[in-house]
């Protein structure tokens, strides 16, 4: 029997088999859990629901996280399933790609700064807000994904960097919001993984290449590994844990000055 055995959770995001979302679906799944998915556009649709359909579900939701109707929607529609949801994971983050390169203040706008903090941060509040009753008394879990760029400067991450540290923020202040509906707010910040999303930034190989050279563990990390991490942040094992984010990241974030490997 796994630890997530009869939870049932709602992953905001899955998009491909190569993203954060799917390893996090897999660890959760092969931990007991039941699973619902949402999808963005109809383009997305039927490989969204193909890839719940690896996992045993039937759940697959519309959902541009961009619309406080949709949002809603998700809920009512989920509500005809389920009669509640104990772990909702939020992995969805967005900027225009000329935001992701260059000189930051050369790319900056006020278009691609409120988009970048609407998606990737706002989001995840307005989730919280809409699926809270569903949630309420389950004693459970929410959790985001971010990135050491939320706390240091990162080459080409430029607004994204903003967004992911207003994320963080996001998260604490949620925790004391839904802490007294015993409802968990965590985030994973995850070292650079090599995913369809990543791809919009700007040499992202040589990031890669970086990480595995300088971080303690000397490798990059896996969508697996986040997966099990987030899989353990959301079940009864981490009860005590909420306001928090966890790197999982082989030990990048602790490096001080990289030297000549």
């Amino acid at each position: 029997m796994g630890f997530l055995e009869g939870k049932r959770a709602l992953i905001v995001g899955l998009a491909s088999n190569r993203s954060i979302a799917w390893g996090c679906a897999q660890a959760m799944r092969n931990q007991g859990a039941e699973l619902a998915f949402t999808y963005q556009n109809e383009k997305l649709q039927g490989r969204v629901e193909k890839m719940a359909a690896e996992f045993d579900s039937d759940i697959a939701l519309p959902c541009d996280v961009g619309s406080d109707t949709d949002i809603e929607r998700v809920f009512e529609r989920l509500d005809d399933f389920w009669d509640h949801v104990d772990i909702i994971i939020h992995s969805v983050a967005f900027a225009p790609r000329e935001a992701l390169e260059g000189d930051y203040l050369d790319a900056i706008t006020r278009e691609n700064f409120n988009v970048a903090h609407e998606i990737s941060s706002y989001s995840f509040a307005a989730i919280a807000k809409a699926g809270r009753n569903m949630m309420e008394g389950r004693d459970g879990a929410m959790l985001t994904m971010s990135y050491l760029g939320a706390e240091r400067s990162m080459p080409n991450y430029n607004v994204m960097g903003l967004a992911k540290a207003s994320l963080e923020a996001n998260v604490r202040y949620m925790a004391e919001s839904l802490g007294p509906d015993g409802i968990r707010v965590n985030g994973i910040s995850a070292g650079p993984i090599k995913t369809l999303a990543a791809a919009g930034i700007s040499n992202f190989r040589k990031m890669l290449t970086h990480v595995e050279t300088y971080a303690p563990m000397r490798r990059n990390i896996t969508t697996e590994d986040v997966g099990n991490t987030a899989a353990f942040l959301c079940s009864d094992l981490a009860a005590g844990i909420t306001g928090e984010i966890t790197y999982v990241d082989s030990g990048y974030n602790n490096v001080g000055m990289a030297m000549e490997v």
